[in-house]
């Protein structure tokens, strides 16, 4: 696996972590899979305070995606850059839904996933998105780029959402991002440089990468108050003030985009 398909047990250890503490989601399979992996993360890809970021990153996430599939009950999801996580079965009943990562990374997905009528997994590359052969042109799709979009260019960005606006009548997409000044900064003092990433890019205006009708629509709170307030006492005021103050939003975003027919 390689240094950037590594990158995934970062985000995985989050969750395992804070579910084992009963925080903001449930994840049994991510516990279960960080326990037989094993795999040695250090330094700050093991913080707490970074595995409780994952932890509401990915509560967010789920949260809109149960809107969407509620909205939607016949759209097509589409989780780009899965990596190990188990948000289909975090979010229960729903429509077709396909995970999509590198053929390593799913070749590993599937010593803890099982595919049915309703879900399924594909080998692909989100710069060219050549998986979308395997999925059928549904009218409406929920599209789900979570931890991948610091490692595309722009033009890779623009590419993707072009062939997904191409296969679908409408679209509405989530997508955390790095400031530019985050991807700078990332080459001195990120998580991932623990896993050997060390070059990655930012997004400042979301409009940059609209293509295909796919057309940004709002910035999301990347920390919620209701699930800072799951925390306790000077765990709460911490995170409250690396996490979720004015500084961290100046280098991580999450932005909407939609198509309309």
């Amino acid at each position: 696996m390689n240094n950037v398909n590594k990158t995934l047990y970062i985000p995985l250890y989050g969750k395992a972590y804070v579910s084992s503490r009963g925080l903001f989601l449930h994840d049994p399979k991510a516990e279960q899979i960080w326990a037989a992996e094993g795999f040695a993360l250090r330094g700050k890809s093991k913080s707490k305070w970074l595995a409780y970021y994952m932890g509401i990153r990915s509560a967010v996430f789920d949260g809109w995606v149960r809107e969407r599939v509620a909205s939607n009950p016949d759209a097509v999801i589409l989780h780009i850059g899965c990596g190990m996580d188990s948000r289909a079965a975090r979010i229960g009943k729903h429509p077709l839904w396909y995970d999509v990562d590198f053929p390593d990374v799913i070749a590993e997905r599937k010593r803890y996933f099982t595919e049915n009528e309703y879900y399924k997994m594909i080998a692909g590359d989100a710069r060219d998105c050549a998986f979308l052969a395997h999925v059928p042109q549904k009218k409406h799709a929920v599209v789900v780029m979570e931890g991948i979009s610091m490692y595309m260019t722009h033009a890779e960005l623009q590419s993707a959402l072009a062939a997904l606006s191409a296969h679908f009548e409408s679209i509405e997409l989530l997508m955390d991002a790095y400031s530019e000044r985050a991807a700078r900064l990332s080459k001195y003092k990120n998580p991932i440089n623990d896993v050997g990433v060390t070059q990655v890019w930012g997004i400042d205006d979301p409009t940059v990468i609209e293509a295909g009708g796919i057309a940004f629509v709002r910035t999301h709170d990347m920390t919620p108050a209701h699930y800072i307030e799951q925390l306790k006492g000077s765990e709460k005021r911490i995170f409250a003030k690396l996490y979720a103050g004015n500084f961290s939003r100046k280098l991580y975003r999450l932005y909407e985009y939609q198509k309309h027919t």
